[in-house]
């Protein structure tokens, strides 16, 4: 049976929170912004897609998708993830509630809310926002 202490730990192990910054092409549009997403996965072996199901089952949102795998070194998988705004701040919310144990992964946690909501805020649309957004990702995974 999972639970939200089931899910803490596998975050804590398997989780990743990350910020993703992208130049838009700007000869396309010469008013074009910096896109910003936040984004969390957990990624596990083929043979684990029962336990993502009920991972996303439990939460009630997210969804799953089969990773194909070109590296040598590396076997296909299965990623669940929270895309969508709404779906993020309820991740937000979960997490909030249900503590991760793992410092790191906690600070990685801590700063994935603080972007999500500027990106929602629409902060990265202005050079402020867009520099504060630039120097929590880059305090991020360490």
């Amino acid at each position: 049976m999972i639970d939200a202490n089931y899910i803490v730990g596998l975050t804590d192990g398997e989780g990743c929170f990350y910020v993703n910054l992208t130049e838009r092409d700007k000869t396309k549009n010469p008013k074009a912004h910096i896109r910003a997403k936040s984004h969390f996965y957990i990624k596990l072996r083929e043979d684990d897609l029962p336990v993502l199901e009920k991972v996303r089952d439990y939460l009630g949102f997210g969804f799953i998708y089969f990773q194909k795998e070109k590296r040598s070194n590396h076997s296909a998988c299965y990623r669940f993830e929270v895309n969508s705004n709404s779906d993020k701040l309820r991740l937000i919310d979960f997490f909030n509630k249900h503590t991760l144990h793992s410092p790191k992964k906690g600070r990685d946690f801590e700063i994935f809310s603080q972007v999500t909501k500027m990106i929602i805020n629409r902060d990265h649309f202005h050079a402020k926002g867009l520099l504060k957004i630039r120097q929590l990702k880059a305090s991020m995974h360490h």
